[in-house]
């Protein structure tokens, strides 16, 4: 283990050090962080007769305390981890990172799959415009997941009342009585617009529900928000931790 260790201290950091916590299996301490400070998990440990290290499934874990976990496989997010993990040749094995050591090259494994976690956990710090088109990509999957691409229409306005396409809707769902109108918000600006848009269909009369999701609803000003509230019918803050309830309440919705 010494010479593990002086090949990690060698490639990577002098700071590197080895504790064991078992039978083969030794906790890899490195300088490397985490943006809120805490300390990268890595573990090496012996299964059989090869040596990998492994994050034993922490990366991922602490990535679905601000993502869901499905999100994670789609979109952009899912473009960052699969190229970090082909990149630097680490395997996901039902969301434990492992990369084995071969002709005991410790140094140069342990420097990689230091890079594979850290890039991975990228994901959670996206550029703003970035977070807004996988915010957009994530709500028009939910819906095309939960509703028949045949009752959609995205981007959605008034042929009649409005052919130019001035009070817009993100989308319609169609085929019931009364249709179904779903803005995707994520900034007071687009709340604004669906309040107005809301206000004008009230205008015309037409009859719809409503249905807002935000991407951060606390994030939106507190009277931006409380002027759209009283004109929606439904909202929900986020879709993280709100897929289900949100897929739920389209499948009653479109049942009607």
């Amino acid at each position: 283990m010494d010479s593990i260790e002086a090949a990690f201290k060698d490639r990577v950091s002098s700071e590197v050090t080895l504790e064991q916590e078992g039978n083969n299996r030794y906790r890899v301490s490195t300088p490397f962080q985490f943006e809120d400070g805490d300390q990268l998990v890595i573990l090496l440990k012996r299964i059989s007769e090869e040596w990998i290290l492994s994050d034993e499934a922490h990366t991922f874990m602490r990535l679905t305390y601000d993502i869901d976990e499905s999100d994670l496989g789609r979109g952009k997010r899912q473009e960052i981890i699969s190229q970090a993990l082909s990149v630097f040749e680490v395997e996901d094995r039902d969301g434990e990172l492992l990369l084995p050591i071969t002709d005991e090259r410790y140094g140069d494994a342990l420097f990689s799959f230091i890079q594979a976690i850290l890039k991975i956990s990228n994901v959670t710090f996206l550029s703003r415009e970035r977070v807004r088109s996988t915010f957009r990509e994530d709500f028009m999957t939910l819906v095309n997941e939960s509703v028949a691409s045949d009752r959609l229409s995205f981007d959605w306005f008034h042929p009649v009342h409005d052919p130019q396409g001035m009070y817009r809707t993100d989308c319609r769902i169609n085929g019931t009585k009364i249709p179904l109108l779903v803005h995707a918000l994520n900034s007071d600006g687009a709340t604004r617009d669906a309040t107005i848009s809301l206000l004008q269909y009230e205008k015309w009369k037409l009859e719809f529900r409503s249905l807002a999701i935000f991407e951060d609803q606390a994030a939106i000003t507190r009277h931006v928000l409380a002027r759209f509230s009283d004109v929606a019918d439904k909202q929900f803050s986020s879709i993280g931790g709100n897929r289900e309830r949100i897929v739920n309440f389209l499948s009653k919705a479109i049942a009607v």
